[in-house]
């Protein structure tokens, strides 16, 4: 049995983040692909994951390497992103409810194949020597690669013309609150703090939000929606791994909150901001 000792502070970031989760992803539906797909990737969820990793206390160096890994687990989930571009129009041909489960175990499944690699990699590239923040740096460059790759011909991204289901909505935000929960709650049992937290900072980015878009979205609008966010989405998770790597150094030196303020407002500075541009730009294009 957990001691609520170790439930509470697991618990009040999990809720918080279910909230932004919620707020965030309607943005996909309202606004469109390009616009949704850059506000659904804002470094949301990530900052009560910091804030509760920081508040496990497991010390400095534990802090540092799961925020220093979350980038690792940021490009997973730009693999998790292009599946759902390039594999649905090579499904078989079945009812819907059939060709999403599909859809769903098969992302799921690679996204838990890149996990597991992840760690292994991650706790490899340890004993070799190699610090989490090089592996983090390297995989935010990676990501910022692979959305400028995805976006470099513009796509189509139409906006929602039906409203995404409540229990839908709602299961975006207990899936994330889960993810976020149990990522905290990792870090603070483990009895090894490495391996918590190395898991802990895969388990933050667990592409709960993702996976609810997709589904929902397709479910509901059908295919061009979701497909249209993909790229928006891919390119704009780079800020969130930008913040993660800020944190890092931000929050131990200027406390929890300012640290975690000043790397939210600086990620999306330097990467949200110009991604919105790049993204407009290549619309333009389309429309002229």
């Amino acid at each position: 049995m957990l001691a609520n000792s170790e439930l509470l502070p697991a618990l009040l970031p999990a809720l918080l983040a279910g909230g932004m989760a919620i707020a965030a992803t309607l943005a996909v539906e309202r606004w469109g692909g390009v616009v949704g797909g850059v506000l659904g990737s804002l470094p949301t969820t990530i900052v009560p994951a910091a804030l509760g990793l920081y508040a496990a206390n497991r010390g400095i160096e534990a802090f540092h390497d799961a925020l220093h890994v979350t980038p690792v687990g940021m490009l997973f989930n730009v693999g998790f992103l292009y599946l759902w571009r390039v594999v649905p129009d090579r499904l078989p041909q079945g009812s819907l409810a059939k060709r999403l489960g599909l859809m769903l175990f098969l992302s799921l499944s690679a996204w838990a194949v890149m996990a597991f690699l992840g760690v292994s990699l991650v706790e490899v590239a340890s004993q070799e020597g190699i610090r989490p923040f090089w592996l983090g740096v390297a995989a935010t460059v990676l990501t910022l690669g692979a959305g400028l790759a995805a976006t470099w011909t513009p796509r189509p991204a139409p906006k929602g013309k039906r409203k995404v289901s409540v229990p839908v909505i709602l299961a975006r935000g207990l899936l994330t609150a889960a993810a976020i929960g149990t990522s905290v709650l990792i870090a603070r049992i483990a009895p090894e703090q490495g391996v918590g937290s190395l898991v802990a900072g895969i388990a933050a980015v667990f592409p709960a939000i993702f996976m609810t878009t997709m589904a929902g979205l397709w479910l509901s609008q059908g295919a061009a929606v979701p497909s249209g966010a993909v790229g928006p989405m891919m390119l704009g998770s780079g800020s969130v791994s930008t913040f993660s790597l800020l944190a890092a150094w931000l929050m131990p030196e200027l406390g929890a909150g300012p640290g975690a303020s000043l790397s939210w407002v600086l990620s999306i500075s330097l990467v949200s901001l110009p991604v919105a541009l790049w993204l407009r730009r290549g619309q333009a294009s389309l429309s002229a």
